[in-house]
């Protein structure tokens, strides 16, 4: 998966998936999300509506924690560093 595939993908759809995505799915996507928001892109509406819908996910599994099992993971993560 990559950003162009995550931005294409109908919202709907994107919020279905992240339902039975695996936990390092979901993180992948926040990741890949967060660095195409720090670009100078025109579809910041569109990618910051999908790291909310990601962000969404993540407390549901991890309620109260909000995102800290994710900023965990991308610490784990040597080439996001």
């Amino acid at each position: 998966m990559n950003t162009e595939e995550i931005l294409r993908e109908d919202i709907s759809d994107f919020a279905s998936r992240l339902e039975v995505m695996t936990i390092d799915e979901i993180f992948d996507a926040m990741s890949l999300l967060e660095q195409h928001s720090e670009d100078d892109v025109s579809d910041r509406d569109e990618t910051l509506s999908r790291i909310a819908l990601v962000e969404e996910e993540i407390e549901r599994r991890f309620p109260g924690q909000k995102l800290a099992p994710y900023r965990d993971w991308k610490q784990d993560q040597p080439l996001l560093s």
